[in-house]
């Protein structure tokens, strides 16, 4: 940044001897202090690198591409969705519509193109699980269902892509990139109201979290080894590593809190006491707000007898 220096005036004649007055000391004392506390140019002392941003931004597409995989393995192996909450994860799968868009206008790399279309499939992938073992609907249904929502994603985008392609609106292409970023920011919001709701993450998978966060990272990384810091991309960026910390620190948090509090309620009924999922997926009529299961009373000998036939006589 380039600063204005107050000009002097010019010294006298040859032969004349300088008098020094009190605007000569008081320009040069502000030249100096406006020296001093001038910002620097904020794209001077970034460091270009093509080849660090190059590897981080492919190390943050990887984590991109795949961090959806251990949530679904998670929800098939419980064969329960409870504590995952179905917004969050069908925001972020319409999220990779303007996400495609916005990569296939700006010309970027293949993998880059490919990312956001792998990563909108695993999320709605993730949705079809909630809505097999949440909503309690066949496979055939959920299949029928999350397939046709991908199908009309697929075609909306493409439609969307050749239209303002043929319009070459830049505003658009800006648009689309920004409403993407405000999608994936949303889409947590429905994710904390379950953590209050259980007050504990459950459902969820961290791992899927945690690399999700550490995409965002390198992508953040990787912005700053460019010659011109992205704005847009940057605060993008900002805004998932933040809040997937939250996720990821109400985890270590709040779920030992949870099990301590399961402790104490066995210690003081004397009873089975579960986690919210097990006893969701054993019991599906049990409201959410109130995860346990009533105790077990053991019935006399007597009445068993009696109930395998009505006729006998214990005498």
């Amino acid at each position: 940044m380039a600063i204005n220096i107050i000009p002097l005036p010019q010294d006298p004649p040859s032969g004349r001897q300088p008098q020094v007055s009190q605007y000569h000391v008081l320009t040069g004392t502000l030249n100096k202090w406006v020296a001093y506390f001038s910002l620097p140019d904020p794209y001077a002392t970034m460091v270009v690198n093509p080849i660090a941003e190059n590897v981080l931004g492919t190390m943050g597409t990887i984590c991109w591409s795949g961090q959806l995989i251990p949530q679904l393995w998670k929800s098939w192996r419980e064969k329960s969705t409870t504590g995952l909450s179905p917004y969050f994860v069908l925001l972020w799968g319409l999220a990779g519509l303007p996400l495609g868009v916005y990569a296939i206008l700006q010309n970027l790399s293949v993998p880059l193109i490919v990312q956001p279309q792998l990563f909108s499939f695993l999320c709605l992938f993730s949705w079809g699980q909630c809505f097999h073992y949440g909503s309690r609907k066949t496979s055939l249904v959920a299949l029928l269902v999350t397939g046709g929502v991908m199908i009309f994603v697929g075609g909306l985008e493409t439609a969307i892509v050749f239209a303002v392609r043929s319009s070459n609106n830049h505003a658009a292409i800006n648009f689309f990139g920004i409403f993407a970023s405000v999608m994936l920011a949303c889409g947590l919001l429905p994710q904390y109201y379950e953590i209050v709701k259980y007050k504990e993450v459950i459902g969820i998978s961290i791992p899927f979290i945690t690399i999700d966060w550490l995409g965002a990272i390198f992508a953040l990384v990787a912005l700053l080894c460019r010659p011109k810091f992205d704005v847009k991309a940057g605060v993008a960026y900002s805004l998932v590593i933040v809040m997937d910390a939250i996720i990821i620190l109400a985890a270590i948090v709040l779920n030992p809190l949870a099990r301590r509090r399961r402790r104490r309620e066995l210690e003081a009924e004397g009873g089975s006491v579960v986690s919210p999922v097990m006893a969701r997926a054993k019991c599906p009529e049990i409201s959410p707000k109130k995860e346990t299961f009533p105790s077990i009373e053991p019935v006399p000998l007597e009445n068993v007898l009696m109930s395998d036939n009505p006729n006998r006589s214990l005498n």
